[in-house]
């Protein structure tokens, strides 16, 4: 016969062992997508493109994702297909041209992080 102490821990570590399994259902596939400039500070209000297709990026068209950096130099794409994508980070004065191009390939259901630097 079970004493209510083990009752409660198997019912304890049921409960926590679905709450892991469902939340690693709910993630879905993130980019971090961190900017900085040349002196290694973050930039707040640079625009960010994503996009699945050189030439699409070559192009600029077809952008599958966008956003703008926070004050923390970070903008956040969510829901997004677990592949490599290519990013465009712009201000008027500056850009990632010339480097820092093109992201690895995202893993599938996780937060995935890169740092992108412009000048």
């Amino acid at each position: 016969m079970a004493t209510p102490m083990k009752t409660t821990f198997r019912t304890m570590l049921a409960l926590s062992i679905l709450f892991l399994s469902v939340s690693f259902q709910i993630i879905k596939t993130r980019l971090n997508v961190t900017i900085r400039n040349e002196l290694g500070n973050t930039e707040q209000g640079v625009k960010v493109q994503l996009f699945e297709k050189e030439e699409d990026y070559n192009t600029e068209t077809n952008v599958a994702a966008e956003g703008v950096t926070d004050a923390k130099g970070m903008v956040i794409f969510k829901e997004l297909k677990a592949i490599s994508y290519f990013i465009i980070a712009r201000t008027e004065e500056k850009d990632n041209s010339g480097g820092g191009e093109q992201t690895g390939k995202l893993e599938a259901n996780r937060v995935n992080k890169v740092t992108v630097v412009i000048q």
